[in-house]
């Protein structure tokens, strides 16, 4: 008899949607919140998790934040919950190579002269 099991990592995006004013650029913006964790699975069937993480990416200058994990355990299990600065802590810039639109939001590719998606000119980042 054969068993297939296996350790993996994942991501899990969670619900919040919520509007800020960014604390790092003073940008109106919205908090992403997603979930980091390793699982074990057997047979192609996840069985438990562990090592879980929360995350904070805010949507306009990709500030990226780790969450208080009592405030992402809440919000994981749908409450209705305001994340505050005092939530957030361990402050790194998420550096993708994106920038984005000012008139559209739309993320492209640092080179981009102009939107793929508005077609307007794109003059600087976020």
């Amino acid at each position: 008899m054969f068993f297939i099991m296996g350790i993996s990592g994942g991501r899990k995006a969670l619900d919040y949607a919520k509007m800020v004013i960014c604390r790092h650029c003073g940008s109106y913006g919205r908090y992403e919140v997603f979930m980091t964790y390793s699982q074990f699975s057997l047979f192609f069937i996840p069985i438990f998790k562990w090592n879980r993480h929360f995350y904070v990416r805010t949507t306009c200058c990709g500030m990226l934040y780790e969450l208080k994990p009592e405030i992402g355990k809440r919000i994981l299990n749908h409450e209705d919950v305001t994340i505050t600065g005092e939530d957030l802590f361990g402050e790194q810039y998420e550096e993708q190579g994106l920038k984005k639109c000012e008139f559209c939001g739309y993320d492209m590719q640092e080179d981009f002269e102009y939107c793929p998606k508005c077609g307007r000119r794109v003059g600087h980042f976020c």
